[in-house]
């Protein structure tokens, strides 16, 4: 199951060379992760309630092409890898059909400030 996110690219998303600066890219596959949980049925409301929350662990970002002010970019979210603690959402950010950037964040599940195990039903979310 994959989720897109899209926005349009700002001039101040922009350095001197016209091109998006790195760290937007993290910023919109933070973005794009909020309507991937939703899309799954995730309610964080609820399971932050009980107690738990998630973290990033590692993110880590390939290039292929830049995007530049006046370009619409598409992030598409969807789950690599589902582990007992953590899990990692792969980002596919792309302006039409032509890739940008690659991003890959790992999330840990806490509770009380300690890694824990995914809850099942957030895990069947996940995993469905």
């Amino acid at each position: 199951m994959s989720q897109v996110w899209s926005a349009p690219v700002r001039f101040a998303e922009c350095d001197m060379q016209g091109i998006v600066f790195n760290a937007h890219y993290l910023v919109w596959a933070d973005e794009a992760l909020t309507p991937w949980w939703i899309e799954r049925g995730v309610d964080w409301g609820r399971f932050g309630a009980e107690g738990f929350q998630y973290v990033v662990v590692a993110s880590t970002l390939e290039w292929t092409s830049s995007a530049r002010h006046g370009d619409t970019v598409e992030v598409d979210a969807e789950l690599e890898k589902l582990g007992r603690t953590s899990l990692t959402v792969r980002f596919g950010i792309r302006v039409g059909e032509r890739p940008c950037c690659t991003v890959r964040t790992t999330y840990v599940c806490l509770t009380g400030g300690a890694p824990t195990a995914w809850p099942d039903d957030l895990r069947a979310c996940l995993a469905g």
